[in-house]
């Protein structure tokens, strides 16, 4: 078992050793919500000195987290299962605190950023949900932009 499972163990109690992988070394740079929107040169969180849309309230509530990813033309969807043209993101939250996001990838493993820890890819959005963060509360979906001549059966 690595250093890592036994160090998250208590806080992430759905991580096993066959269901995550490992993908980055730790960095204060980002986190989970930047991770989630494709950014990695930027902390996202509603708190000064943080960065945060200008159009979105300043509050920590799910409100105001699904009006970021709105912003970047996420939508409610259900179904985190992987679909052909679209980029999904999942949403968790410890009663109404959001805390964590995760996105899905082309291979239908998802990725997240554990704060100011490591990067892995997880199995499903809740692979990392049942402890610190709470449970996945809001699947979020966007259409993917296809390159010239594609279209989403292809």
């Amino acid at each position: 078992m690595s250093p890592f499972h036994e160090l998250f163990r208590d806080a992430l109690p759905r991580l096993t050793p066959e269901n995550y992988r490992i993908t980055s070394p730790t960095s204060w740079v980002y986190n989970c919500i930047a991770h989630a929107a494709g950014v990695t040169d930027a902390w996202w969180w509603p708190m000064l000195g943080r960065y945060w849309p200008a159009e979105v309230p300043r509050e920590e509530t799910i409100a105001a987290f699904l009006a970021v990813f709105a912003l970047l033309g996420y939508h409610p969807i259900t179904g985190a299962d992987l679909e052909p043209g679209v980029e999904k993101l999942a949403l968790c939250a410890q009663g109404e605190t959001p805390t964590h996001a995760s996105r899905q990838l082309a291979d239908g493993w998802w990725t997240s950023k554990l704060g100011s820890s490591i990067d892995i890819e997880h199995a499903t959005p809740d692979t990392v949900a049942g402890g610190l963060y709470g449970e996945v509360i809001a699947v979020l979906g966007r259409r993917m932009a296809l390159p010239a001549g594609e279209s989403v059966s292809s």
